[in-house]
């Protein structure tokens, strides 16, 4: 298995790098990408459902993605602590209707020691907002480095 680093324990640092590296993986929108940051048989909790491994979050993005158009994502850092990290995001995206929404949330990292992530519990909640409203108006794919994150934004 190959590793993924930063690995733990994690400094703020290392911690730091691991939410950018994980926010533009999932920017990438690409199931099967952000499946390798995780451990084979990976836990997640995806606000009201539970699975484990691979398969079962490639299936999960794929669907997720298929109904959450024009997705864009900032995580922060949150806090901190040898192989866990936790982390607050924000999201938007529309659905087939063209009605944009943003969402809120946290998520609990659990890192085994090649830097795989073997847990996820996110808690999420969706707000609707008016086009004018969107912050996160980059091209698809990573969030540019001169873009502000959730802070700066005043999220």
């Amino acid at each position: 298995m190959p590793r993924h680093p930063p690995l733990p324990p994690f400094t703020l640092e290392t911690a730091l790098e691991k939410v950018r590296l994980a926010e533009d993986t999932w920017n990438s929108r690409d199931p099967a990408r952000v499946a390798l940051a995780y451990t084979e048989d990976s836990r997640w909790r995806n606000r009201s459902e539970f699975f484990r491994g691979r398969a079962a979050i490639i299936e999960f993005l794929t669907r997720k993605w298929a109904s959450e158009l024009d997705y864009r994502l900032i995580k922060e850092l949150w806090a901190f602590h040898e192989n866990h990290i936790s982390v607050r995001f924000q999201y938007e995206c529309h659905n087939d209707s063209g009605h944009w929404f943003r969402a809120h949330g946290n998520e609990q990292w659990e890192f085994d020691d090649d830097g795989l992530m073997r847990r996820r519990e996110a808690s999420i909640n969706d707000v609707a907002i008016a086009p004018q409203d969107r912050k996160f108006l980059w091209p698809a794919g990573p969030r540019p480095a001169s873009h502000p994150g959730l802070s700066e934004l005043g999220l």
